[in-house]
C-alpha cells in the first residue's frame, strides 16, 4: 500500500522528475538502438552491393590433361551454383588487317571462345558497341589498332601454324577485361598482370576449328576456364562473414579437384575489400554515435540530480515517520522501474518504427542479441540514475543537515587536479601521435582474413570531448560564481536595470546553472560535430562520385566513335551548365599501355572539380597553369614517376596512334608535374596533357570523352543526353549518381544519408532538451521562491527578468562553448579519419542551416521553459505551502 501511494504522488506531483529520467533513457536507447539498426543495413547493403559489382564471382581454369566435365561437377558440389559456362583462350601471335590501301599489324594478342547462354548469364563481361553479336567480335582497341569495322577482314596469327582470316561482325567493350584475363593461380603477392591490348571473341565451333591443331602442338598456349555464378542467397549479410564463407567454399573446391584446377576467387577478393568498409562502418558508429550514447546517459543524470535538495527533504520527512534506509531504496527504485521500462520501450519503439533503414537491415539487427544487450543497458542506466543518489543521500544525510539550503561551497577535487587541462593535453598529444604518423585506422590485409581496428585513435576525441565538458564546466563556473562583469553584460539587455540583483542571485546558483550550460554545451557540440562531419563527408562522397564518373554527367566514346562531335547538341541542351570535350588516347611509356588524357587546362575546371589533392607539391591552379603555359608539357602518374625514375624537365617519349597512318610514332613530352589522381583515370597509371599538342602530334583533334555540368539534378541532364545520343549506340553516357552507387562499395559505400538523419535528428532533440529540460526542471525546484516573490508584490516584468536572465545565460554559454567545441571535435574527426576519404577534404563543409534550426531549437525550447516557469497568479495558502 505504501508503495503505491508513493508511485501516486510522485506522478501527480513529480511527473516532470520522473518524465525527464524517462525521456533520458528513451533518447540513449534510441539512438544506439537506431545505430545497430543503421549497422545492420549498411552491412547488408555493402555485401549486396559488394555481390552485384562482381561479373564472375569464380574463374576456374582446367589444368592441361584434367576432365572439364569432373571440375565442372565438383565446382557444383562445392557450393550452390546458380550459373556455370566454359570460356577457351589462346594465345597468339599477332592481327593482320588490310584496311585504307595499307596493312596494320599488331603485337601478340588472346582469342577467346564462349559457350552457348554465357552472354545471358554473365551480360556484363561484353558489351556491344557496332554491328551484330553473331560472329567475330573485335574490341575496340584492338579495332582501333587494326583500323578495322564490321565486314573487314582481319587474319589471325597462330602460333606455330598458317594464320587463318575471319570477317569482323562487331566491335565490342570488355568492361572487366583485368578479371576476364587474369593470370590465375598467382600469389596473393604478384603484381596484378596488364590484359592484352589485342583480343578477338570467335564462336565456340570455330575457335575448336582454328586452335585445336594448336592445342595438339603447342598445349601451354590454350586454356580452359569455367566461369560460375554462385547462389547468392545462402550468403551471410555481413561482409565479413561472406568472405569467410565465399573463401571456404573456394578451398572446398581446390581440395575436391586435388591440383587439377586453380580457382580465381574474384567474389572472396571483392568481399575481402569490403571488409575493411564494415569496419569502418563500425568505426563511424562509434567516433559518432558514442558521443550521443554518452550525451544522453549524461543528460538522465543530470535530470535526475536536478532535484537532490528537495529529494534529500523527501527523504528526511520519511525518516521522521520511521522509514529504514532499505525501504527508501524500495521506494526509489519503484520509480526507477516506472521511468525505465517507460524509457526502454518508447526507445526501442521508436528505434524500429522511425529508422531510416531498410526492411532487410531491421531484420538482421532483430536476430542480433544487441538490442536486447541495448535494452538491459537502458535498464541498468535508469537504475543507477534514481538509485545511486539515492542510496548516497540515504546513507549519508541526516535529518538535520536535509533541513539546510544552503551549503558551504566546495571546490571539486578535479578543479583542484586540474584535470580538464591535463585531459586537452593529453588530447593533443594521442592526436599528434596518431594524425603525423601517417597511419591506418582500419586495417585489413590482403590475404588474410582477420581484420583490425587502431583503437589507440579514440583516446584523443574521447579525451577531448571530457576535458572540453569540463573546462567548459570550469570557465562558466568562474564567471557566474564570481559574479564577473562578463555575467552583468550578459544579463543587461534582459534584466535592464535589475542586473545587479540578478546577477548576485545567479552566483549564488553556479552549481546548478554550470550543469545546464555544461549540458546545453555538450548536445551544441554534438550536434555540431555530428553536421559538419557528415557534410564534409557527403561532400566528399559526390568529390569522389565525380572524380569516377568524370563531371555531373560524362559521355564516353571511343577512338573510332568520338563523343565529341556532338558538342554542338550536347552544349544546346536546356539543363547543361558547362560542356567541355577531352581526350582519351592511349600512349606506350616503354612498353606500359597508360591512358591518355588530353585536356584544355584554362577550361576543364568549368565541366568538373579539380582538387588540391589531385596534384603533388603545388594545387590544382598552380598545377593546370604551368600546363597551359608548356605546350608539350605531361602530368605523370606517381607510380610511372617511381617506376621510370623521372626527374622534372625530363624529356619524355611516348608512343602515340597517328590519325593518318594509323601507326604509333614517338611524340616528345616534358615532364613538368605529378598527377595523382584526374577524372575518370585509372587509379594506377595514367597520363595528362594539352589537347591541342595531342591532337597537332597525331593529326586528329577528336575527343572522346565529354564532361557535363548540371544547372541541377544530373539525372535529368543525363535522360536529355540520353535522348539526343539515343541513335548512337556505342555512346556510354553516365551520370554522378550512378557512380556513386557503382562506387557504393568502397568506403562511401557507408551510405552516412541514413546515418545523418538519425544523428542530426537526436542532435536537435538532445540539444533543446538540454538546455529547456535542464532550465525547466531547475525552475520546477524553485517554484516555491518565485511563488512567494509573486506573493509578496514582484511585478511580472521583474519576475520575467530573474527568469529570463538564467535561460539567457545556459543559451549563450552552451552555443559559444558548444560550438567552439563541435567545431573543434570536427576537426579532429576529420582528420582522424582521413582514409575516409579519396581525396581528402581541403576545408570543413559547414552546414549552416540546419545549425540555425538547431540554435532556434534550443532558444525555442528555452523560452517555453520560461513561460512555464511562471507562477499562476490565483495559488491559495495552502498550495503555496505544498511548493
Amino acid at each position: 500500500m505504501m508503495l503505491l501511494l508513493w508511485m501516486r504522488g510522485i506522478l501527480a506531483r513529480r511527473f516532470t522528475r520522473v518524465a525527464g529520467a524517462a525521456a533520458g533513457v528513451a533518447v540513449t536507447v534510441a539512438l544506439l538502438a537506431a545505430m545497430v539498426l543503421f549497422l545492420a543495413n549498411a552491412s547488408a547493403s555493402m555485401t549486396a552491393r559488394a555481390i552485384s559489382a562482381v561479373p564472375v564471382d569464380w574463374q576456374v581454369q582446367v589444368i592441361s590433361g584434367a576432365d572439364p566435365e569432373t571440375i565442372g561437377k565438383a565446382i557444383a558440389e562445392a557450393t550452390p551454383v546458380k550459373a556455370a559456362h566454359r570460356v577457351r583462350y589462346a594465345d597468339a601471335a599477332g592481327f593482320e588487317a588490310l584496311a585504307g590501301g595499307t596493312t596494320q599489324t599488331t603485337g601478340p594478342g588472346q582469342v577467346i571462345a564462349l559457350d552457348e547462354g554465357y552472354s545471358r548469364d554473365f551480360p556484363a563481361e561484353i558489351r556491344l558497341l557496332s554491328g551484330s553479336a553473331d560472329g567475330v567480335l573485335v574490341a575496340q582497341q584492338t579495332a582501333a589498332n587494326l583500323h578495322v569495322r564490321p565486314g573487314d577482314a582481319v587474319s589471325i596469327k597462330r602460333i606455330g601454324l598458317p594464320a587463318v582470316e575471319v570477317k569482323i561482325a562487331g566491335v565490342v567493350d570488355l568492361p572487366d577485361a583485368d578479371s576476364l584475363f587474369q593470370a590465375v593461380g598467382l600469389p596473393a603477392q604478384a603484381a596484378p598482370q596488364a590484359p592484352p591490348d589485342n583480343v578477338l571473341v570467335l564462336p565456340w565451333q570455330d575457335w575448336q576449328q582454328f586452335f585445336s591443331p594448336q592445342a595438339e602442338q603447342r598445349p601451354d598456349t590454350v586454356r580452359l576456364q569455367w566461369h560460375a555464378r554462385l547462389d547468392h542467397a545462402g550468403l551471410p549479410s555481413d561482409p565479413v562473414q561472406a568472405h569467410i564463407f565465399v573463401t571456404g567454399a573456394a578451398r572446398n573446391l581446390e581440395a575436391r579437384t586435388v591440383g587439377q584446377a586453380l580457382v580465381a576467387d574474384n567474389l572472396g577478393s571483392r568481399l575481402a575489400a569490403v571488409r575493411e568498409d564494415a569496419l569502418y562502418a563500425s568505426v563511424l558508429f562509434l567516433f559518432l554515435g558514442l558521443p550521443g550514447a554518452a550525451l544522453g546517459i549524461a543528460l538522465t543524470y543530470a535530470v535526475t540530480s536536478s532535484g537532490e535538495q528537495r529529494r534529500r527533504t523527501e527523504q528526511a520527512l520519511l525518516r521522521v515517520r520511521g522509514a529504514t534506509t532499505s525501504t527508501i531504496l524500495l521506494l526509489s527504485a519503484a520509480e526507477a522501474a516506472v521511468s525505465d521500462v517507460a524509457g526502454v520501450a518508447l526507445g526501442m519503439g521508436g528505434a524500429l518504427l522511425f529508422s531510416p533503414v531498410s526492411t532487410l537491415g531491421r531484420y538482421a539487427a532483430l536476430r542480433d542479441p544487441s538490442l536486447l544487450l541495448l535494452a538491459l543497458l537502458g535498464l541498468l542506466l535508469g537504475f543507477a540514475a534514481l538509485l545511486l543518489p539515492a542510496w548516497r543521500d540515504a546513507r549519508w544525510t541526516t535529518v538535520d543537515a536535509a533541513r539546510h539550503a544552503v551549503t558551504r561551497a566546495r571546490t571539486p577535487l578535479w578543479q583542484r587536479l586540474r584535470l580538464d587541462l591535463l585531459l586537452l593535453a593529453g588530447a593533443g598529444l594521442f592526436f599528434w601521435l596518431s594524425a603525423s604518423t601517417g597511419y591506418e585506422i582500419v586495417l585489413a590485409p590482403e590475404g588474410v582474413a582477420a581484420t583490425s581496428v587502431d583503437y589507440k585513435a579514440f583516446i584523443a576525441p574521447a579525451l577531448l570531448w571530457m576535458g572540453m565538458t569540463l573546462l567548459v564546466m570550469r570557465l562558466s563556473g568562474m564567471i557566474i560564481a564570481h559574479n564577473s562583469g562578463l555575467l552583468r553584460v550578459i544579463l543587461t539587455p534582459v534584466a535592464g536595470r535589475l542586473t545587479p540583483i540578478v546577477s548576485a542571485a545567479l552566483s549564488r546558483q553556479s552549481e546548478r546553472l554550470t550543469i545546464g550550460i555544461a549540458m546545453t554545451a555538450l548536445a551544441v557540440s554534438f550536434a555540431a560535430s555530428t553536421a559538419i562531419f557528415n557534410t564534409t563527408y557527403n561532400a566528399q562522397a559526390r568529390v569522389d562520385a565525380e572524380l569516377t564518373n568524370g563531371s555531373d554527367v560524362t559521355i564516353f566514346g571511343t577512338s573510332d566513335k568520338p563523343a565529341g562531335v556532338h558538342l554542338a547538341a550536347l552544349t544546346a541542351l536546356t539543363d547543361a551548365l558547362a560542356v567541355e570535350p577531352m581526350q582519351h588516347r592511349f600512349a606506350y611509356v616503354g612498353a606500359d599501355l597508360q591512358d591518355l588524357y588530353g585536356i584544355d587546362p584554362g577550361r576543364i575546371g568549368r565541366a568538373t572539380t579539380l582538387s588540391d589533392a589531385y596534384f603533388s607539391g603545388t594545387g590544382a591552379e598552380g598545377m593546370l597553369g604551368q600546363l597551359a603555359t608548356t605546350p608539350d608539357g605531361v602530368l605523370v602518374s606517381e607510380e610511372t614517376v617511381q617506376d621510370f625514375q623521372l626527374q622534372q624537365g625530363d624529356t619524355i617519349n611516348l608512343r602515340l596512334l597517328d590519325a593518318r597512318d594509323h601507326q604509333y610514332h614517338p611524340v616528345a613530352f616534358r615532364f613538368i608535374g605529378v598527377v595523382r589522381e584526374f577524372p575518370t583515370a585509372p587509379k594506377d597509371s595514367f597520363l595528362v596533357a594539352n589537347a591541342a599538342y595531342v591532337a597537332r602530334m597525331t593529326g586528329s583533334d577528336a575527343s572522346e570523352y565529354v564532361l557535363m555540368r548540371a544547372k541541377g539534378n544530373p539525372a535529368e541532364l543525363a535522360r536529355q543526353v540520353a535522348s539526343v545520343l539515343a541513335p548512337y549506340p556505342a555512346l556510354k553516357v553516365s551520370d554522378i549518381g550512378q557512380a556513386a552507387h557503382l562506387i557504393g562499395s568502397s568506403l562511401t559505400a557507408v551510405d552516412l544519408r541514413g546515418l545523418t538523419r538519425i544523428e542530426l535528428g537526436f542532435s536537435v532533440l538532445m540539444a533543446a532538451a538540454a538546455a529547456g529540460l535542464m532550465l525547466a526542471l531547475g525552475f520546477a525546484e524553485r517554484r516555491r521562491a518565485f511563488a512567494i516573490l509573486d506573493a509578496i508584490g514582484a511585478k511580472p516584468p521583474q519576475l520575467d527578468a530573474f527568469l529570463w536572465s538564467e535561460g539567457l545565460v545556459i543559451i549563450v554559454g552552451g552555443v559559444v562553448f558548444g560550438l567552439f567545441s563541435g567545431t573543434l571535435t570536427a576537426w579532429m574527426l576529420v582528420k582522424l579519419l582521413t582514409g575516409v576519404f579519396d581525396p581528402p577534404p581541403q576545408a570543413l563543409s559547414v552546414p549552416w542551416l540546419y545549425l540555425a534550426i538547431m540554435l532556434g531549437l534550443v532558444v525555442a525550447s528555452v523560452a517555453a521553459a520560461v513561460r512555464t516557469a511562471r507562477p499562476s497568479p490565483a495559488l491559495t495558502a495552502e498550495q503555496l505551502r505544498d511548493l
